[in-house]
């Protein structure tokens, strides 16, 4: 694809629970001309005040809960485009910027990062094997041949708040996706390194912070379908 002459500038979302260690790296790698929205989830070791103090807007959600933060950054972002990113230093948030040129280009309605570690341990084995299931559990659902449900993601604004997602735990990324096959959209994956996160991870680190997003996202597969109509959700033809 050609690199547009006017990128598109989006919003990023980035939910946050104690990330002071990571937050320089990941605020310094936002595209030029985007909005950072630091969603504060709880913090206690100053994450908030070093994201305001990096030039990012910082969002309070009191809610404890991935998709609480990163619904509450969705309702506080005002561009066109909207991406999502963890916070951690695991990606570079400025691998976004092409990937939401795509999107404005019309190649999806929701693109995805597929994650692709960079070293040994980088993504434990029990995580991955998770993950492998989920893809599994959401082809069977949707027909959507992914490889990954990470959180590194672009959509339009609209057309995600058009989708009504209701899961405010780990199960908020897999909705996104599912809400989304079956509207219509076209949900499509592309390579992006996964590093090394700063600090400990709250959900990956463990089997027991596995197996709870496994449960939450089970959960969302179970849902029924959703019917919404491709064009009612803002989405391409």
């Amino acid at each position: 694809m050609t690199p547009s002459a006017c990128p598109p500038r989006a919003d990023l979302v980035l939910p946050c629970l104690d990330e002071a260690e990571a937050l320089p790296w990941v605020l310094a790698r936002v595209p030029s001309g985007w909005r950072a929205i630091v969603v504060d989830n709880g913090s206690a070791d100053g994450s908030a005040d070093i994201a305001r103090s990096l030039g990012a807007t910082v969002v309070h959600e009191p809610r404890r809960g991935f998709g609480a933060a990163c619904h509450a950054g969705l309702l506080a972002a005002r561009a066109e485009f909207v991406c999502f990113c963890d916070c951690d230093a695991s990606m570079d948030p400025g691998l976004l910027a092409p990937m939401a040129e795509r999107v404005a280009a019309g190649e999806a309605d929701l693109l995805l990062g597929r994650r692709r570690p960079q070293g040994r341990g980088v993504w434990p084995a029990h995580a991955r094997a998770g993950n492998l299931a989920l893809a599994r559990m959401l082809r069977r659902r949707t027909g959507l041949r992914l490889h990954d449900l990470g959180p590194m993601r672009v959509a339009r604004r609209d057309a995600l708040l058009g989708l009504e997602l209701t899961d405010r735990r780990s199960g908020y990324p897999l909705q996104m996706v599912v809400r989304a096959a079956d509207a219509g959209w076209r949900v499509a994956e592309t390579d992006v390194p996964y590093l090394p996160r700063a600090g400990k991870s709250k959900v990956t680190g463990t089997w027991r912070g596995t197996w709870h997003a496994v449960r939450d996202m089970r959960r969302v597969l179970a849902e029924p379908p959703v019917a919404r109509p491709a064009a009612a959700a803002g989405v391409s033809a």
